[in-house]
């Protein structure tokens, strides 16, 4: 079970996160391919240190790491760079 004082601390984190972001008011182009590499490897990187922190016994932040891989793949589907095949159980479908 995650700790009061990590669950805390996510939600700082986050919140402080969410009043920083500012929307981009430009019309940009991205390489689809480009990016969607990018988020892959950050998933999978995201994944590793998830496996690295259970096998070393911090639980809360192995949580805390798939729950940031898990984020990224959400991320994609919603971007359109990632074919889930419809799947609505293990991604946010737009």
């Amino acid at each position: 079970m995650v700790r009061e004082d990590r669950l805390q601390k996510y939600f700082s984190i986050t919140s402080k996160a969410l009043k920083k972001i500012k929307i981009i008011d430009e019309n940009f182009e991205i390489n689809s391919k480009k990016t969607a590499e990018d988020f892959l490897d950050m998933a999978q990187r995201y994944f590793d240190d998830a496996r690295h922190f259970y096998e070393k016994g911090d639980k809360d932040t192995a949580f805390a790491a798939l729950n940031y891989a898990h984020g990224w793949l959400d991320a994609g589907v919603r971007l359109g760079i990632f074919d889930v095949d419809n799947d609505d159980q293990l991604f946010v479908l737009k």
